[in-house]
Order: C-alpha cells, then structure tokens, then sequence
C-alpha cells in the first residue's frame, strides 16, 4: 500500500515536470521574438515594445528625479515600474501566442525529418524506356537522396525507401505511407494511371517500379509538410495583411490622441504623465487581435497538416472559407476508381469471344485499369490471349487518351479494333467510312443505356477488318461503385452550404445513376479536359467560388483554373503543379474539412475581433476618468464600475489587458465553431456571444482585479 501511494506523486511530479519541458520551448521562443528586429513586422506589437521601453527608461530615470504626478495625482511609488512590467509582460504574451502555435507542429516535423534524410537511390545511367523499359538490363549507381534532381530515373525494390518525389513510368507496387499519413494499410502505386505519383521517405513493400524524379530535394511534399508544421516563412494571405494595415492605423489614431490631449487641456488642467499615457495606448490598442491574427494563420495550416493536407500559401488557405461550389472527378473521387470488366454484351449477330478478342486487341497495350481488366475477362473466359499478343506486337498501339476517350490497334493487314465510349467510338466508325444502321445503334443505346442506369460503365467495342467495312460487336459492362464514406461528406458539404457537381468523360446515363447515388447536385458526363476548364469558368462567372479534386494529367487545366485546386499525393506531376493542395493521404473527401478550416479560421478572426472591440468600451470607461478626474471630480459619474481608485483603475485594466491575451491563446489556437446559419443570424449570434459578453466579461475581471490591487498600499 505504501508503495502506490509512493508511487502517485511520483507519478504527478513527472507529469508536472513534463509540462514544464514542454513550455519551456515556447517560452525561450517568445522571449527570442522580442527582438525588435522581429516586433517590426507587427506594427501594432511594435507600438507596444516601444511603449515598454519608453516606460522602463522613465521608471529608472525615477531613481535620481522622483515618481511624477499624473493629471494632478500623486501615484504610488513604483507605480512607472509595475507599468512597465505589465507592458512587457504584454510584449511576451503576444509572442507566446504565436510560439505556442509554431510548436503544435514541431514533433510531428522532427518525426518527418527522419524519414527524407540518409536513404539510399539505386539511379539509373542510362534508361531506355523502349527497349529496357523495366530498367533490368541498365546500370544503376547507388547515390543519396539529396544528389537527386528532376528527371533522373530511380528504381525502387520491396525494403526500398522512394528517395524523392517522383512518378512512377514503369511496373507497379504495395506501398507504405504512413511515415507520411499516419495510415497504415498499404497503398498501391502504378505506371499508366491517375495514382503514379510517389513521395519520398515512403516504403516499397513488395514488387519493383521505376520512378521518373518530378521534384528537387528541399521542396518536396516532406519538406512542405515540416515547413507548414513549424509555420517557418509563412506569408500572411492578402486579408490578412488588409487587416493588418488597419489595426496599424487604429494604433496610429490613438497615438496621436496620446501626443494630443495633454496640449489641448494644458490651459486647464495638468498635463498627464508618459506610464499614465503609455498604459492608456497599449489597453486601447488592438493588441490581442494583432497578438492573436497569425496565430489564427498558423493554427489552420497545422490542423490543415494533421489532417494530411498540404497548402502552398496561406492565400489558398483565405480562399477556402469561401468556396461555394465544388467539382468532383467521378473516377477515383466519389467511387473507387477501380474499374473492373464483369462481363461482355455483344450485338445481335456477334459471338461473345469475337466480342472479347477485339475488346483484348485493342488493350494489349492500354495501361489504364479498363484495359488490363478487359484482358482478364477474356483470359478468364478461354480466350488465347498468348496469340492475340503475338499478332499484335506488330500493330501500331492507340493510347487512350481523355480527349479521345478511346483505345485500340490498327495492324498492318488493314484491320483495326477500338474500345471506348459510345460517342468516341460512332465517331471512329464515321471516321473510317462506316455509318451504322439504325437498328444496330439502337440495339447499342439499349445495351450501354440498361448498363449505364444500373451504375455500370458501358465500354463499347468495334473492330474493321482489311476491306471491310467497320461494326459494333458489343459493350463491356465495367463496375465502380460509389466509396462508403462520400455520401456522408456531400452531406457535409451541403451543411456547409457548398454546392456539389460531379464531372466524369463516362456515359451520362452512368454520370446520372452515380449521381444520385452519392447525392451531389449536378453532374456533366462525357467530358474533355477541355469541358472540365469551361465548367470551372462558368462557375466563376456565376460568382461562385471554386474548388476542384482532380489527379490526372488532364485535369491540370481546371484545377490550375479553380480558386483551389485539390489533387491527391498519388496525382500525376502536371496535376500537383497545377494544384494549391494536395492530399497526401488521397481522400478527396477531405474538401470538407478544407473548407471547414478556412470558414473556422475567419469565423475564429471574427469572434476576437468583436471580443476585443467590446472589451475596448469597458476599457475605456475604466481608463480615461481617472486621467483628470482630480481636477475635474464629476468625471467620477463614468467610473460604471465603481473602481477604488485612479491608480488601482489604470493598473486594473493593464493587467487584464495583458491577462485577457493568456486567456484568448486557447480560443486563437483551437479556432471558433463554424456553423451554418442564416447570415443576419449568425452576426447576431457573434454581437451576443463575443459582443456583449466581451463587455460582461471585461467588466467582471477588471472589477475584481480592482478589489484585489486596492489591498495594496496607495492604491
């Protein structure tokens, strides 16, 4: 029994000890931001240590010429230093503000700078990708991380770090990211596709893959994410240096009442002294908002950070609390992504293997998911996939590309195979001279329409034998379906307000049945790259704000055109350029919590911006009676609070001053609830929350305060 009862003071003294090693970070910090080479790019922090050390000049000067009076007071002896400490006091609360936010994101930082320093890349000399396109025959030098640069090609093994970004050009891989995620199933990477993009520090855990590098060391996604967890360097977004400039020019306005008021009163009353006038200023002043504004900043793009999202400017950040629409890509996005052919439909007149033999011709060498899912179908069905390869290898290959929206060969005897969309497809057949009968595109329609309302993704397949004319032989039915989670986060969104629209280049009768399955409110089906881009315009020129998820090539355009462009970590490099965030954890979904950061960032701003606006009346009615209420007694009708005295009033109200930023550090850090409500009700409910109880809760501290400052001696 004495042992555990020995045992739990132990126990809180470590804990106690932990929380002191924990602050004490934070603190040096602050104590290092009081430099005023840093207090400059905070104006109004600036007025407030120039306040602090006109105050503590004066308090020594006292030393050899005596306390002066104030507005005719006599003050209490000390009453310049304790002035003085209070400001300073203020000076490091603010800084303390802004340290503590930078911190939230230090651990997590130093566990990231493990995974990007001393791993080893096998760097390819010379890479073939014709002729050695796996790198096996090629000779690889074994080089550290930090030499790589974009465009050298790598080769990553299962054990293999991926030394850099990079994307990958060959083969296919289970990888680990949760170095980077905190996610634990293994994710799968693979040439060909919207999910080719890797991130250094990441580890292969089984097959091989080359990877082309797309990013130079120091700005890859872990450098990113430790620079945005640390907030070093960041840039203050465009309302915030608006906001800024005008929390300056209040500053400024009450300065100039400082250097004023004693000249104008001089012929009737004695003029106050600098404390007195330093401490007015500084009360006054919005120091907690200018405290607290880039702690708001930090704060965000640290939530952003653990939720595995990586912002490029605090801009993007601003944006995202006004986003009014967003554009969803269906594939990969709303569902799985991963299309697989479950069976084949042919024509009246066609066989079922002709129908898989052209559908396998035309994806010998289409990379994409539909294409190696076509061939397993058929290998699955009998066919002999060994000799289609072989008459093939002969063949010119037609990739699939987004404003094709089709695949296929054309051998050298004449004859030709296309898999594709049913549009791409009718306009191939035309190309070639060939116009289907009537009855034949309406037995199609049928197929594709009856595949398409069932959620499926009907994929058609034509071929044109040497002097032949061309034909429809049939349509694969593919299979997405819709993730589990997405139907709760569009509900999300539409909470928030948010306007959903899905976007897909497949069949709009399956953009349609998806649709409403996942309840978004509008979708475009059959889209180009091309279409993507106009819709993200015309949002715009509808006055919405936009955000767009995306991970292919082709979605580079509208997602470089939208307010935000989201593309995940797995993207292609051209759809992470054109990005302002990437997802390292490749949930679209996280658009939710992306708008909901910036919303609760501004609402956060808004709430401290009332709170110090209401406490500035009380202030005010605390702080300027007793500035000449000696000579002008009836001043004493605005004491409100009744407050013992013009010394305990003037210290009262610094030292909540000072105290009220300790206490607004954990509202600034952890951000006000965002909900969404009518707006005349919303900024009700701010002027009733932070509006009228700023001024209940100012008047309550400061009148106790008082109660206690008026137990000292002179005051």
């Amino acid at each position: 029994m004495s042992a555990v009862t020995a045992a739990a003071p132990t126990e809180r003294t470590s804990r106690v000890q932990s929380r002191m090693r924990a602050m004490w970070g934070p603190l040096k910090s602050a104590f290092r931001k009081v430099d005023p080479r840093v207090q400059w790019h905070n104006p109004v922090l600036f007025l407030v240590w120039c306040g602090s050390v006109l105050t503590t000049i004066i308090g020594i000067s006292e030393f050899w010429t005596g306390p002066a009076d104030s507005g005719g007071l006599r003050l209490p002896a000390g009453f310049t230093w304790v002035i003085a400490v209070n400001l300073w006091l203020t000076v490091i609360a603010a800084n303390l503000a802004e340290a503590l936010a930078e911190d939230q994101g230090r651990f997590q930082a130093a566990r990231l700078r493990s995974t990007r320093e001393g791993s080893t890349a096998h760097r390819v000399g010379r890479y073939d990708p014709r002729a050695d396109a796996d790198a096996s025959d090629a000779v690889t030098t074994d080089v550290s991380s930090i030499a790589l640069r974009p465009g050298d090609i790598v080769v990553a093994s299962a054990g293999d770090i991926i030394p850099a970004d990079g994307e990958v050009i060959w083969g296919i891989a289970s990888v680990d990211e949760s170095a980077i995620t905190g996610e634990s199933a293994p994710v799968i990477r693979e040439a060909g596709g919207d999910r080719s993009g890797v991130t250094g520090g990441t580890r292969v855990l089984s097959d091989r893959i080359v990877v082309r590098v797309t990013v130079p060391h120091g700005k890859t996604a872990v450098d990113k994410m430790i620079g945005l967890a640390e907030g070093a360097h960041r840039q203050k977004a465009p309302h915030e240096l608006a906001l800024t400039a005008l929390l300056a020019s209040f500053s400024v306005s009450f300065i100039v009442i400082a250097l004023t008021v004693n000249a104008i009163v001089s012929p009737f009353a004695l003029p106050v002294s600098v404390p007195v006038w330093a401490a007015v200023v500084v009360c006054l002043i919005p120091a907690e908002i200018a405290a607290l504004l880039s702690v708001t900043g930090v704060a965000s793009m640290s939530r952003l950070v653990q939720n595995n999202v990586l912002a490029d400017s605090a801009h993007a950040l601003e944006t995202a609390g006004d986003i009014t629409t967003v554009v969803l890509d269906k594939t990969g996005t709303i569902t799985q992504g991963d299309r697989r052919a479950t069976h084949a439909e042919p024509l009246h007149g066609v066989s079922r293997d002709e129908l898989l033999r052209a559908a396998v011709a035309s994806s010998l060498r289409d990379p994409t998911p539909e294409g190696v899912s076509a061939i397993a179908l058929a290998r699955e069905s009998g066919i002999d996939i060994g000799a289609l390869e072989e008459r093939g290898r002969s063949g010119r290959t037609v990739l699939f590309s987004a404003q094709t929206r089709l695949s296929g060969i054309d051998l050298p005897n004449g004859s030709s195979a296309r898999k594709g969309a049913e549009s791409a497809i009718l306009a191939w057949l035309k190309h070639v001279g060939t116009q289907p009968s009537r009855a034949v595109v309406d037995e199609l329609k049928r197929a594709t329409s009856t595949i398409a309302r069932a959620g499926g993704t009907p994929i058609v397949v034509a071929a044109k034998l040497a002097d032949e004319p061309g034909r429809i032989l049939g349509v694969i039915h593919f299979k997405d379906v819709v993730k589990p989670a997405v139907v709760a986060r569009i509900s999300q969104l539409h909470a928030l307000g948010v306007r959903t629209v899905m976007i897909t280049g497949d069949n709009p009768l399956t953009a349609k049945s998806i649709a409403a399955e996942a309840g978004v409110d509008a979708f475009v089906g059959d889209a180009t790259p091309e279409d993507k881009l106009a819709l993200v315009k015309r949002e715009q020129a509808d006055g919405h704000f936009v955000a767009m998820t995306g991970d292919g090539t082709n979605d580079a355009p509208a997602l470089a055109q939208a307010d935000v462009g989201v593309a995940m970590n797995s993207a292609t490099a051209a759809a992470k350029e054109a990005a302002n965030m990437i997802v390292l954890d490749d949930d679209p979904t996280k658009l939710v919590e992306i708008v909901e950061t910036g919303r609760r960032q501004r609402a956060t701003r808004g709430a401290l911006t009332t709170f110090n606006i209401a406490n500035d009346i009380i202030r005010y009615f605390a702080i300027f009676p007793p500035l000449f209420v000696a000579q002008f007694p009836g001043l004493d009708k605005l004491n409100i609070l009744r407050l013992h005295s013009p010394a305990s009033a003037i210290l009262s109200t610094v030292i909540y001053s000072v105290a009220v930023i300790f206490i607004l550090i954990r509202l600034a850090l952890a951000g006000v609830p965002y909900r969404l409500v009518d707006l005349g009700r919303a900024l009700n409910l701010n002027l009733l929350y932070y509006g009228v109880g700023g001024v209940i809760f100012a008047a309550v501290w400061i009148k106790l305060i008082d109660l206690v400052v008026s137990l000292i001696p002179g005051y």
